[in-house]
């Protein structure tokens, strides 16, 4: 695939200050840069490190979760903008020192416009060796760490106020979840859960994942990835991958509240819409996963990173649901819509921004 592939073209596409596709023929390295704004701040987005059926489908996954950036940064309160990287794994090829090294060396280029960090497919051991040559990465494993525990904490907080809302009360115990993915955050939040008491049924492609679960923690029921979604629970969490609900999978839902750590959950807005129609209550993933940013970003901050501060703004988390859930119910509109707009609000209320590719 070309560099000058005509990315405005993709209905992703949504004025992004910058696209950049980069290559590296000596380490394999290949995949996109994409930031979507900056008008509250320097981009900040995890990198993706994963198989991608084509060039195409990663240059999509790039400009979606850039996009999702800005609006969870806008309603986190944080000052920064939307940006992500994405790496095009290769089954036959290995994810080396080497070619991690050329994709610091990317992100320099970018001078500060971009901080990167953890997400899928890039671990610890991938942050450190980024961190010998890149200033530009965030989630140090020695200061904040991690996004994951805190991101898990956002979308339990987030799920209390929905609680709230829906079903009168913020109590976990004797709810009914049901969790998809179990890796880092869907591993998380079902520990805080299951604390707390409730009643848990999960799901995972990993065999090993839901095995690990249910050693720990033996009353968890262990259901299909491809039925958990039509289980009937209180709150129905995603925490895998993105476009977990299309206009077929939301006829199948049996769930009171949807509040869970995966990105773009939807498959696009009007979904958002049938689970309006359909009384279902939608927390918008940006909002409910907001707690893993939060926690990076905040090694950004000159006075250096307060984890109590860092506590207090997650849980914070909670009060923004319930503001959005309250205005969604005050305005009949669906809560994505409102989240959308709020977001907007915040970020689009400075300068027009300029739209430019490049090519790292």
């Amino acid at each position: 695939m070309s560099h000058n592939f005509p990315y405005d073209r993709l209905p992703e596409f949504d004025n992004h200050e910058l696209v950049s596709f980069f290559s590296e023929k000596k380490s394999g390295l290949r995949g996109f840069i994409a930031i979507h704004n900056t008008n509250l701040g320097p981009a900040v987005g995890g990198t993706r490190y994963r198989q991608y059926a084509s060039d195409i489908e990663a240059l999509r996954d790039a400009l979606n979760l850039s996009k999702a950036m800005t609006y969870k940064c806008a309603l986190a309160d944080v000052p920064y903008g939307g940006g992500k990287g994405v790496i095009i794994a290769h089954s036959r090829r290995a994810k080396t020192e080497n070619l991690l090294y050329a994709y610091a060396q990317k992100i320099n280029l970018l001078n500060g416009s971009l901080h990167t960090g953890e997400d899928v497919g890039i671990d610890e051991m991938d942050m450190r060796i980024l961190l010998k040559k890149s200033p530009f990465i965030i989630g140090k494993p020695n200061i904040a760490g991690d996004p994951s525990p805190w991101a898990a904490k956002g979308v339990f907080y987030a799920i209390k106020a929905a609680l709230k809302l829906a079903l009168g009360n913020s109590e976990i115990a004797g709810r009914v979840f049901a969790i998809k993915g179990l890796g880092k955050v869907g591993g998380e939040l079902c520990h805080l859960l299951y604390e707390n008491g409730a009643i848990i049924i999960a799901a995972d492609v990993d065999k090993t994942k839901t095995q690990s679960m249910q050693k720990k923690f033996p009353k968890v029921k262990i259901v299909r990835p491809s039925e958990i979604h039509k289980e009937k629970v209180d709150v129905y969490s995603p925490c895998a991958l993105g476009n977990e609900f299309t206009q077929t999978t939301v006829k199948e839902l049996r769930c009171k509240i949807i509040c869970g750590g995966a990105n773009n959950q939807l498959a696009n807005g009007k979904v958002g819409m049938l689970l309006h129609r359909k009384g279902i209550l939608y927390v918008p993933d940006y909002l409910a996963n907001a707690g893993g940013l939060i926690n990076v970003v905040a090694e950004l901050n000159p006075k250096g990173y307060n984890k109590a501060r860092v506590e207090e703004c997650v849980e914070n988390i909670s009060n923004t649901t319930e503001k959005i859930l309250n205005l969604s119910q005050k305005e009949k509109q669906p809560t994505n819509y409102i989240a959308d707009m709020l977001a907007e609000q915040i970020f689009l209320r400075t300068t027009k921004r300029q739209t430019h590719e490049s090519n790292a």
